[in-house]
């Protein structure tokens, strides 16, 4: 077994990535606060093809080293924009047809391996804080909620962690 070196993986580069056909998936960061987690989204969204991320609330913004140290790069590739209040950016998501899933443990939330999805219908997760999860109002706002299964005792994953596990079981259902 020999690991492949640049060349041979392929990759796109970052002016034909654009040109390329992007899931209808869109990930929104509800003041996130830690811009080594936003870089890491950002990463992951490059990934696996993720249309666009909105930034929310008090989230950071590129360009900044922090975001760019993590991100390597994919914040030039992957459309993104700032929205100042979470609540607006679900509501306008969902004005244009997106179904919108907080990934959030609520008392009705689906396991994520649950989750029916064949990349054609628009849709958006909603991500929220380090500490406090995505705001109950945003929540209240969802179409419903996504729950990654835990079985230790924490009952909470890195923003950085949930949205590349999230972001995955999508993509490999689509």
């Amino acid at each position: 077994m020999k690991k492949l070196s640049m060349d041979e993986l392929g990759r796109v580069s970052a002016d034909e990535f654009k040109e390329v056909q992007k899931l209808p998936l869109v990930v929104v960061l509800d003041n996130v606060r830690s811009m080594h987690n936003v870089g890491s989204v950002f990463r992951t969204a490059d990934a696996f093809l993720i249309e666009q991320i909105i930034l929310c609330g008090y989230t950071p913004q590129p360009p900044h080293r922090d975001i760019h140290k993590t991100a390597l790069g994919a914040t030039e590739t992957v459309a993104w924009e700032y929205a100042a209040d979470t609540l607006t950016a679900v509501n306008d998501l969902k004005s244009r047809g997106y179904q919108v899933l907080a990934v959030e443990q609520t008392s009705q939330s689906t396991l994520l391996s649950a989750v029916e999805w064949e990349g054609k219908q628009p849709l958006a997760v909603v991500l929220g804080n380090e500490v406090d999860g995505v705001d109950q109002a945003v929540i209240d706002a969802c179409h419903g909620a996504i729950e990654i299964p835990q079985a230790g005792t924490k009952h909470s994953l890195n923003i950085s962690v949930a949205a590349g596990i999230v972001l995955y079981e999508l993509f490999a259902k689509a």
